[in-house]
């Protein structure tokens, strides 16, 4: 089954730090723009950051600039999303994707949820004091 599989998540108070890890189960990392998404209870799922095959480009949500950063090891065939100063209003549960058809921009793909694909079960993420 190809699916990611993401860890990390938990419960933090307001301006701690959390690293998510996104890895990549039957299929190789190396060739897809990878996302990270989040869906707070009641809100659509939206785009935190995406990140592009080979690292080079990225793309932030507003709400997370400078806050929160992306990276991916391709050779470990898992992704990550480090976390820093998270506010009560990052609680969500986490997921990543993949562009699996390789034709979107990083930021196509984090404006457009739907359009991604590879799912996991997602990460539960909670800031509160």
């Amino acid at each position: 089954q190809l699916q990611f599989v993401e860890s990390g998540g938990g419960l933090v108070q307001p301006g701690g730090s959390l690293r998510l890890s996104c890895a990549a189960s039957g299929f190789t990392l190396d060739y897809y723009a990878i996302g990270w998404f989040r869906q707070a209870p009641g809100k659509e799922r939206e785009g935190v950051s995406c990140i592009s095959s080979m690292g080079g480009n990225t793309h932030y949500a507003d709400s997370v600039k400078g806050r929160f950063t992306i990276s991916r090891d391709n050779a470990k065939n898992t992704a990550y999303l480090q976390m820093n100063s998270l506010k009560p209003e990052d609680t969500a549960v986490y997921y990543c994707a993949a562009d699996r058809k390789g034709i979107f921009t990083v930021q196509t793909l984090c404006l457009n949820p739907r359009l991604a694909n590879y799912w996991g079960q997602g990460t539960q993420v909670t800031v509160s004091s």
